[in-house]
């Protein structure tokens, strides 16, 4: 009786810390699980601007508020851009060139003497000469006279003769005159050129001034490259080639010898005695 007594108590008092085991354990894990919320929360707003979560800051509260919005900035007006004044257009200048009806009738030579030029033939030396009064200067007429002779198209160039520019002891000489003085110079030797056109006479070429500064209007190309035409064309009868030459063909080159200032018949107008081929361009004989 006394063990069995003794034993009911052992176990009697073990069941009472059992029980009392059982209510603390479950204490213990509510308040473990209320710390770890509370870390956890600590741990999640110490994340959110990147600061140690030691220092966290408060939530906003319902008196702090959301921050206002940025003012928006106002948009500049822009300023109106002025519209230019229009600039008056310049007034064309049209550069006027007078050519004299008449001079003195007297010649200025130009003193200047070049290295002679062509590929065969006699040498024919020349001399360039001037009205008086005129303004173009006699050495320069030489000059571009001599430019026009030693021409890669030109006699020269060809074999049908060698020339040079000299001063003194002449076997030619060319005249630059005006309308009037060409006019006479022109009918002492039986032609009448009407104050417009040049002519070759016994002693040389008569260049009338105007065709030299004017051009023609028959002739499409500046004045400068008539010149050719005219030193080419009274230069050509010098050599001896004494008959005019027509038009060979519609849209054909005129030949040098045609007197293009008197019509082209369908060709187009040239100023020199060979194509750039270097042949020879002719046409039918017309007196």
């Amino acid at each position: 009786m006394g063990k069995r007594a003794a034993t009911t108590g052992r176990r009697r008092s073990r069941g009472k810390r059992s029980s009392r085991g059982r209510l603390i354990l479950p204490v213990l894990a509510l308040v473990l699980v209320s710390l770890g919320c509370g870390a956890a929360l600590a741990h999640l707003q110490g994340e959110d601007d990147g600061r140690d979560t030691a220092a966290v800051r408060p939530l906003p509260t319902a008196t702090t508020g959301s921050p206002a919005p940025p003012k928006p900035r106002p948009t500049p007006t822009p300023k109106p851009t002025p519209t230019p004044k229009p600039r008056p257009k310049p007034k064309p200048t049209t550069k006027r060139t007078t050519v004299p009806q008449a001079g003195a009738g007297s010649f200025t030579t130009a003193r200047t003497t070049g290295r002679a030029v062509g590929t065969g033939g006699s040498l024919r030396r020349y001399r360039v000469q001037v009205e008086d009064g005129v303004d173009i200067s006699a050495r320069e007429a030489a000059e571009e006279i001599e430019r026009i002779l030693a021409h890669p198209r030109g006699w020269a160039a060809h074999g049908r003769g060698r020339f040079q520019l000299v001063s003194d002891d002449a076997d030619f000489v060319i005249r630059i005159a005006t309308p009037d003085t060409a006019d006479k110079l022109c009918a002492a030797n039986g032609m009448n050129t009407h104050g417009e056109l040049n002519c070759e006479t016994t002693s040389g070429v008569v260049v009338n001034l105007k065709r030299w500064m004017l051009g023609s209007p028959t002739f499409a190309g500046p004045a400068q490259e008539y010149r050719h035409l005219i030193i080419n064309h009274e230069v050509g009868h010098e050599i001896g080639i004494r008959q005019h030459m027509g038009c060979p063909g519609p849209g054909r080159l005129a030949p040098v010898m045609m007197q293009q200032i008197k019509g082209l018949n369908g060709c187009r107008s040239n100023a020199y005695p060979y194509d750039e081929e270097g042949i020879y361009i002719a046409g039918p004989i017309v007196s």
